[in-house]
């Protein structure tokens, strides 16, 4: 007589509800173990996210600092001195320079040398500037000297006399210098800058080598616009020449003063030239170069640079922080970037550092890494 197979069975079926049981046992511990893995590693990039927005505003700092100790340093090395150019001393101008080469030579030695002044003067971009001044064939330094700089007339492309007096007119209205001799004397030495496009700090903190007594434009002129140097926040030298390789080699500053910008070429990744004027067409009337009248003007009415930069957003965000007087845009260059949680509608700043870290080695912002791929 066979054996009852109903508890061979039964046992069968408990093994198998226990094996089962202990499964769905493991299956929860394992579910439990990559949950708090999970958590943990969303905890790590969280830190990891948090370290590296600390180490970008640190470096901002650290940048900001470099400088100040720029500016500082060079006017250490630089001390100017003022002269008072009252009446009499306009006058004498005047009649040395009715006296032909030796009389205009003394008028040069006394606002401290034509050399020196021709380092950002230029004869013939004043004349080409100046029709009247080319048809009456006077010594186009002579007459900035004595006429042209108290009617507001520049010296030269990276010298703006009516922007330079704007920016300093109680000593200039003390002393009646024109604006190039106050720069070249005491203004460069102070941390002035010469136009509103070249940033004698952010020029400084590159480390140019600047000849004795050479002030920071006019090594710009000579030597930094080949080298690539930056002549202010807003000029990418190598994102210009990219749309200009003709400007290659020279001052692209100058390059997008004169003819770039009339050509629609951008300067930076977060300004585009064409965008600005089409979007503020009263813009176009002023003949102002669009990068000019926004560092100048547009910046501070809440007119935006270009598409990949809410100016509006970014100011409210931003709130007291963003110091006086300074451009929302170089702000945000300069630092305001790691400051701001979201420097564009939409666009989480810890978010994108924390999907692309190689920001921290380039030292790129964050929307002017997104304006570089083109929204990508």
């Amino acid at each position: 007589m066979s054996a009852d197979p109903a508890p061979t069975l039964l046992d069968k079926a408990r093994a198998v509800a226990a094996r089962v049981g202990g499964l769905k046992r493991d299956a929860v511990g394992a579910h439990r173990l990559a949950h708090q893995a999970e958590v943990r590693e969303a905890l790590t990039r969280t830190e990891l996210t948090v370290a590296l927005h600390e180490s970008l505003t640190q470096r901002a700092q650290l940048e900001a600092r470099l400088r100040a100790a720029a500016v500082a340093a060079y006017g250490q090395a630089h001390p100017g001195r003022l002269r008072r150019h009252n009446r009499i001393s306009q006058l004498a101008d005047r009649i040395l320079a009715r006296l032909g080469p030796p009389g205009r030579a003394l008028v040069f030695a006394r606002s401290g040398g034509r050399d020196a002044l021709e380092r950002l003067a230029d004869p013939a971009w004043y004349l080409a500037a100046n029709p009247d001044v080319a048809q009456r064939r006077l010594d186009p330094l002579t007459h900035y000297l004595t006429t042209g700089a108290r009617e507001g007339r520049s010296p030269g492309p990276l010298f703006d006399e009516a922007w330079y007096r704007l920016q300093n007119d109680v000593e200039l209205a003390a002393t009646s210098l024109s604006g190039l001799e106050h720069y070249l004397r005491k203004g460069a030495a102070d941390g002035r800058n010469p136009h509103p496009l070249f940033d004698l700090a952010h020029y400084l903190a590159q480390g140019p080598s600047l000849a004795p007594g050479e002030e920071p434009a006019a090594h710009y002129l000579r030597e930094g616009g080949r080298l690539g140097l930056s002549p202010h926040p807003l000029f990418d030298p190598a994102w210009y020449i990219e749309q200009a390789p003709d400007a290659a080699g020279t001052p692209a500053l100058i390059h997008y003063l004169g003819a770039g910008w009339r050509r629609g070429l951008s300067p930076h990744p977060l300004f585009d030239t064409a965008w600005y004027l089409e979007r503020w067409p009263d813009v176009t009337e002023t003949g102002i170069p669009p990068l000019v009248h926004f560092a100048t003007l547009g910046g501070f009415e809440g007119r935006s640079p270009g598409p990949w930069f809410d100016l509006d957003h970014y100011v409210a965000q931003r709130g007291a922080a963003r110091p006086p007087g300074l451009n929302p845009l170089v702000d945000y260059l300069q630092g305001g970037a790691w400051e701001t949680s979201e420097a564009r509608a939409g666009f989480p700043t810890a978010a994108y550092i924390a999907a692309r870290p190689d920001l921290v080695r380039a030292g790129v912002t964050p929307l002017e890494h997104w304006a570089r791929r083109a929204g990508r």
